[in-house]
């Protein structure tokens, strides 16, 4: 099926759908319905409904299949990405935020439950998704966050002046040194894709930006170490890290915290794939961490 004048609603997400299907698209009918969604603006329940019926298309939909078949990404058409309970204005320039990480924010959530006002730090904020999530869903948390792009921090900026946070443009590695062991959390998803591994998608490899993927060396590891140095750094004796990474880095990234001396409960998490998605640690007192370095 293809577009045509006059089209029902209908047809014109079916024909979408195969459009979509054929290109490539991983979930061409999903894909196909927000796109509707994103011009009449009704809700998925109500345009399914309106789909019964015979109800037309929307004038522009037929464009707009054409972007998402190239492999624009949907969030860059729409503006919007869908991340916990937070919708975030998004597009050129932001990582776009992935459901995997959504496990990560509950770790966190998790971990500050019953704690007063707990003070979090966000390192590389990206569009604010963990740091937003974070000061939405836990009342009376101190939100810091830092990200490094400036096109990045702009869209950062635009989704979390509305919650609180305070968000600094700066480099994870050396950011906030006026909160220098006074975090409760620390948490982090660095860039960690090694500098020779392309992604497979096209939406990933040519629509977000390289210094939200390429975490630095042939091994992607320069970001990700860093990363857990500053949380070092930032934390309270006691304090908690939790960062995202590959499933295929889980192992190493528990190595390179154990070799440091500077953690103790170190732990690897699945997220809902079942996927080794993130680690997690303490900051060992600066006994044992003395002790640890032979000092």
């Amino acid at each position: 099926m293809t577009f045509g004048p006059g089209q029902s609603l209908a047809d014109a997400v079916t024909a979408a759908t195969a459009i979509l299907r054929d290109a490539g698209v991983p979930s061409p009918r999903v894909d196909a319905e927000l796109l509707a969604d994103h011009l009449l603006n009704v809700g998925l329940g109500r345009l399914r409904a309106m789909m019964l019926g015979d109800a037309p298309a929307p004038e522009g939909y037929e464009a707009l299949v054409a972007e998402r078949a190239s492999r624009i990404p949907l969030q860059h058409i729409t503006g919007v990405a869908h991340f916990r309970y937070l919708e975030l204005a998004v597009g050129p320039g932001v990582f776009i935020p992935r459901p995997e990480t959504e496990s990560v924010v509950q770790l966190v959530i998790d971990h500050v439950k019953g704690m007063a006002q707990p003070r979090i730090v966000d390192l590389g904020t990206g569009s604010g998704a963990i740091a937003g999530s974070i000061a939405h869903e836990v009342p009376g948390a101190e939100v810091h966050a830092v990200e490094f792009s400036p096109f990045a921090h702009a869209w950062a900026a635009k989704n979390l002046a509305p919650l609180g946070v305070h968000l600094v443009l700066g480099d994870l590695r050396n950011a906030l040194q006026e909160l220098n062991g006074t975090v409760d959390v620390v948490v982090s998803n660095p860039p960690y894709i090694p500098s020779e591994a392309i992604p497979n998608e096209p939406e990933v490899a040519l629509h977000d930006p390289p210094e939200a993927l390429y975490g630095g060396g042939a091994d992607g590891m320069e970001l990700p170490t860093a990363a857990a140095a500053s949380a070092a750094r930032l934390l309270v004796p006691g304090g908690y890290f939790v960062m995202e990474h590959a499933e295929v880095q889980a192992e190493w990234i528990a190595a390179m915290l154990g070799r440091s001396g500077s953690w103790t409960r170190i732990s690897t998490h699945r997220d809902l794939n079942g996927k080794e998605r993130a680690t997690s640690a303490v900051l060992a007192d600066q006994t044992i961490r003395n002790e640890r370095m032979g000092q």
